[in-house]
Parts: C-alpha cells; sequence; structure tokens
C-alpha cells in the first residue's frame, strides 16, 4: 500500500510506529509552544502534516492514545476521527479534558495514533 504524508510545517514529524507490533502510529502535536487544556476543555491540536491514501477502499482512523487517556483524561473529542480517502487538508486532532485537571500538551508531544485500514 501506498501513503504518501506531506510534511504541511516544516518542523512537522512523520508519524511511525513505536514499535513493532504497534497497530498505530503515532501524531505528534506541531505546535511552537505548550498548549493548556483545562478541565471540562476542547482543543484543536495541529500534527502539520498531510495524507494521501491510495483510494478510497482505506480509511484513515485517529485514536486517542490510552496513556492519556487513562492518567490523564486527555481523549478524543469525536470519539474516533475518520478521515477519508480524498481529504487533503491538515490532520488535526480534537482533544477535551475529562478530568478535574488542567492538562498542558508540549510541543511536538504524541497526542493520538492513526491506523488505516480497509
Amino acid at each position: 500500500m501506498d501513503i504518501k504524508i506531506q510534511k504541511l510545517k516544516e518542523n512537522a514529524i512523520i508519524p511511525t510506529r513505536a514499535t513493532d507490533g504497534s497497530a498505530g502510529m503515532d501524531l505528534h502535536a506541531c505546535i511552537d509552544s505548550p498548549v493548556t487544556i483545562e478541565a471540562g476543555q476542547r482543543v484543536t491540536v495541529p500534527t502539520g502534516i498531510a495524507v494521501a491514501l491510495p483510494s478510497n477502499q482505506y480509511g484513515l482512523f485517529i485514536f486517542a492514545r490510552s496513556g492519556l487517556g487513562i492518567k490523564y483524561g486527555i481523549a478524543l473529542s469525536n470519539g474516533v476521527g475518520v478521515v477519508d480517502s480524498d481529504y487533503r487538508g491538515e490532520i488535526c486532532a480534537g482533544l477535551c479534558n475529562v478530568s478535574d485537571k488542567p492538562y498542558e500538551i508540549e510541543p511536538f508531544e504524541r497526542i493520538c495514533q492513526m491506523v488505516i485500514a480497509p
């Protein structure tokens, strides 16, 4: 499968699998300074990349990182993000803080993961 990933910002990090057994590829926050998500707040965090899927036989799915959810209450605001094969814009993550404490997203922090599936 040929998946094209383009950096839209020079400092963006191309997604990779953390281990050989990883189902998804980590997406990183492409921000210049920390972003605080207050308790109950939602924010949109850019990744600085765009993805071109090979055909409409595939979809790109954005999932939360379990560590952020379990430890800090940081989840995706839409549960699972779905990116269609014809979308060519920047991949962004809508994150929400379901805890009672603020959480600070650091520049280039791993914020979610993407899985490409039929």
